[in-house]
C-alpha cells in the first residue's frame, strides 16, 4: 500500500465540512477525540447515504483525490453504487487512508446511529459529530476481532473516567 506524505486526517474532515457532507466520525478516532488514549491509522466515517449527500461525498472524494487502497496501481475511483451500499469502501486520500462505511456492527447504518453521536468542535468553527463512546463499546463487541479485543479495555476505561467527571 503506497504511503501518502503525511497524514492528515483533520484536513480530511475539513474536506467533508466543506462539501456539506453527513457523516459521524467512528472507529479509533472517534475515541481519541473523547479521550481514549490510543492510536490509529485511519478514519472511519459513517455516511448518509441519501443521494444528496453521496453527491457531495463523490466532490468530496474528488478534492481529496481518493481512490482504493486494495489496487493502488489501478488508482481506482468510488462510483454512486459503491457509496450507496452498506459495504466499507477503504480509500487512500492525499492526506491519509480514509474508510468510508455503509454501516458498521450488526447493521447500524448513519441513520441508525445519529441517535447514538456527539457533536464536538475539534478545532474553530469546526464541529464534527463522533459515535458516543457507550455505542463504540457495543460496536467493537459486536465486530470481536483482535484489534476491536485489545481495544475494548482501554475504551471502557476511558468511558469510566469520563463517567467521573461529569
Amino acid at each position: 500500500m503506497p504511503e501518502t506524505s503525511r497524514t492528515d486526517f483533520l484536513e480530511v474532515l475539513r474536506i467533508l465540512i466543506s462539501r456539506g457532507v453527513e457523516f459521524i466520525v467512528v472507529g479509533g478516532v472517534s475515541a481519541v477525540l473523547q479521550g481514549a488514549p490510543i492510536s490509529t491509522f485511519d478514519l472511519d466515517v459513517v455516511h448518509s447515504t441519501d443521494r444528496k449527500n453521496i453527491e457531495a461525498l463523490l466532490a468530496a472524494l474528488e478534492q481529496l483525490e481518493a481512490y482504493y487502497r486494495t489496487q493502488p496501481a489501478k488508482r481506482l475511483r468510488p462510483h454512486i453504487s459503491h457509496l450507496s451500499s452498506p459495504g466499507h469502501q477503504l480509500l487512500m486520500t492525499r492526506f491519509g487512508p480514509l474508510d468510508l462505511l455503509g454501516a458498521i456492527g450488526k447493521g447500524r447504518d448513519y441513520e441508525h446511529l445519529l441517535a447514538h453521536s456527539v457533536q464536538l468542535e475539534i478545532e474553530p468553527g469546526v464541529t464534527i459529530r463522533v459515535l458516543d463512546l457507550n455505542t463504540l463499546i457495543t460496536v467493537k463487541e459486536e465486530t470481536a476481532g483482535e484489534k476491536d479485543n485489545a481495544m475494548l479495555p482501554v475504551l471502557r476505561r476511558t468511558l469510566e473516567e469520563r463517567s467521573k467527571k461529569q
